[in-house]
């Protein structure tokens, strides 16, 4: 890949994200905003719905993750602890390495972020409130062992609040430091790359393939509901 030399240079627009990503993408935002707002105003129902369709989005993306577009896929951008360690030393000494789709810091953010959304999703559906509420799969565990998932709940927003902090910090660093907008990519899909860093191949999956993807997903998590 290319480096970044704070220079103007030739660039082609290739489309980068797909459809289906960009869409899940902001779907989460919405969903995650959605979900601390009923839970700090007390909108359980709420609160239990944008936990569901979190999980059917999470869901959802690992499944695109392997059968989605080639900048989608993680096989694209998974890379190990020293492709981490290279490119954290490589900006910071102000060479900054161009990737086509997420960079090696990216990726550690997404696996992150699917993991802890994840997570915290599945614990929600275990919790209570002592009041009214239970969660769908309440009557699985019982009191006692739905007060500590209940806990772990709580305890977890916390870290996946820090994280998407952190994740909004970089994502502003970047544009600001090294002149990378990563936000507009995700609006249109395209990306401005020197021809070198131009992929000689393009995978591209259909998006009705996408839409039966997530209405399985969608299906599956509306039916944790009728567990109950």
């Amino acid at each position: 890949m290319g480096e970044y030399d704070g220079k103007p240079a030739d660039v082609v627009p290739v489309r980068v994200w797909d459809r289906p990503l960009r869409l899940f993408h902001w779907a989460l935002v919405l969903c995650l905003a959605g979900s601390w707002i009923t839970g700090e105003q007390g909108m359980l129902e709420w609160h239990e719905r944008f936990g569901l369709t979190a999980i059917a989005l999470v869901v959802f993306r690992v499944i695109w993750g392997f059968v989605g577009g080639e900048f989608a896929r993680f096989s694209s951008f998974v890379r190990g602890p020293g492709a981490v360690v290279s490119y954290l030393r490589e900006t910071l000494a102000g060479r900054h390495p161009e990737h086509a789709g997420h960079n090696p810091l990216g990726a550690l953010a997404v696996l992150a972020l699917l993991l802890l959304v994840g997570t915290q999703a599945t614990l929600g559906l275990f919790a209570n409130d002592d009041i009214l509420y239970e969660g769908p799969l309440y009557h699985l565990v019982g009191s006692s062992l739905s007060g500590t998932l209940t806990g772990l709940h709580h305890q977890l927003f916390d870290i996946l609040l820090i994280v998407v902090i952190l994740h909004v910090v970089a994502v502003i660093a970047y544009m600001v430091f090294l002149r990378d907008d990563l936000i507009l990519p995700m609006f249109t899909g395209m990306k401005r790359l020197a021809p070198k860093d131009v992929p000689a191949r393009v995978r591209r999956t259909p998006w009705w393939v996408a839409l039966a993807i997530l209405i399985v997903c969608g299906a599956a998590a509306y039916g944790l509901t009728l567990l109950g």
